[in-house]
């Protein structure tokens, strides 16, 4: 089934829109101000929807939700279709540790590759230290695509290895150079940007939170009706809208009769937008202290945050590393192994409970343990035990 999305519109003013193609990686050219970059979304022909959309049998893949996607122009990886796990309370995690990179960024990176495709870049580039790299280099690798990856020093271990396995370029340079870096790159070597390249706030490519929709999309599958409520890892808003967007077209075509309250879980190290909630600005810089939660811990925020929690009635919270700490525990005890930042839609719940929620609350898990930066590091442990000693710890256990 081919795509039925039509044209990019303003987030900030849904009356300007511009064509489908080419994506415009640098946000609204009409809107945006010095101040604030204003990102884009995409719209679709909703009355041509097919009526058995959400009836077709699951499958690995966004093929299946196709008429609901910018065109599918790059090859998958078999992404989607992650489990709904249930915990001893009742609470539901979204485990996308499950996709074949082991993020949640293998949907946005399915569509954003390729939008890249069919729009004829000669490559992609985009600036991450962890998910997002691994994720857009595998996609490009699966496209036949060059990429460069712009990361930080202070990356997990095994980033730039596994980048490179998927035969990127990786380049570690100042924060302040990877944006102009980017933007000559994209300017000079028709390269598209899969990640941010604007100074004033997060714009993010246009077509890749499209992806993450079917993320609701599953859930509401498999409950069987939307859930009260979904909390989820929040960095630059981009998982957070997408998700929020999906339960809302599940409303508009008449799967569901509701839409959840999204909540924004962000460190509180961080919290950009919960800074820009709670002044009513549609964007925020905050500075940024210390923290574990790196896959997370942003200067600024992305209008498409606010958009998605004004929508929805939903909340920015704030959570500690030791809050998602034991969030991660929790779910490490139940058999689920994800990464700090990826706990902290649990944390979130935890620390400030259901909010009297009627109905199923889910908790989105990002990505996979492997992410974290302690992950692999030598713990010491003792290599020459006797059964007295192999005795004792299992007593233990």
């Amino acid at each position: 089934m081919n795509s039925l999305a039509t044209e990019q519109r303003s987030l900030r003013d849904p009356s300007v829109r511009h064509p489908l193609w080419p994506p415009l990686t640098s946000g609204d050219p009409v809107l945006s101000t010095d101040t604030v970059a204003y990102p884009l979304d995409v719209d679709y022909a909703y009355d041509r929807v097919p009526g058995d959309l959400f009836t077709r049998p699951a499958a690995h893949g966004l093929e299946r939700w196709a008429p609901l996607l910018p065109p599918l122009a790059a090859p998958g990886l078999g992404e989607g279709d992650t489990p709904l796990v249930r915990l001893a309370d009742g609470v539901w995690v979204k485990d996308e540790s499950r996709n074949p990179t082991w993020s949640h960024k293998d949907r946005l990176n399915r569509v954003a590759v390729s939008a890249a495709v069919g729009s004829g870049a000669r490559g992609i580039v985009v600036s991450s230290s962890g998910n997002h790299g691994a994720s857009a280099s595998a996609y490009a690798a699966r496209a036949g695509l060059p990429c460069v990856v712009f990361t930080s020093p202070f990356a997990p271990p095994a980033v730039a290895s596994r980048l490179r396995a998927y035969g990127a370029t990786v380049l570690t340079v100042p924060h302040a150079s990877v944006r102009p870096l980017m933007r000559r790159i994209v300017a000079e070597l028709d390269y598209q940007s899969v990640s941010s390249v604007t100074e004033t706030a997060h714009t993010g490519h246009p077509f890749g939170p499209e992806g993450y929709k079917t993320i609701a999309y599953e859930i509401a599958l498999e409950l069987g009706r939307a859930p009260a409520a979904v909390h989820v890892p929040t960095g630059y808003g981009e998982l957070l809208f997408g998700i929020a967007k999906g339960f809302q077209e599940l409303a508009r075509l008449g799967v569901t009769d509701s839409v959840p309250r999204v909540y924004a879980a962000e460190p509180a190290a961080a919290g950009a937008l919960t800074e820009a909630m709670r002044t009513g600005a549609d964007t925020a810089r905050v500075p940024v202290g210390p923290t574990a939660a790196y896959a997370i811990d942003c200067e600024v925020s992305g209008y498409r945050g606010v958009v998605a929690l004004r929508a929805t009635g939903g909340a920015a919270r704030k959570v500690t590393d030791r809050q998602m700490a034991d969030a991660q525990a929790e779910l490490a005890s139940q058999g689920l192994w994800c990464e700090l930042s990826s706990a902290a839609g649990l944390a979130s719940l935890r620390a400030h409970g259901p909010a009297d929620e009627d109905g199923p609350v889910v908790c989105v898990v990002t990505s996979s343990g492997y992410k974290d930066t302690a992950t692999a590091r030598d713990t010491h442990a003792p290599t020459d035990l006797g059964w007295d000693e192999v005795k004792a710890l299992l007593a233990q256990a």
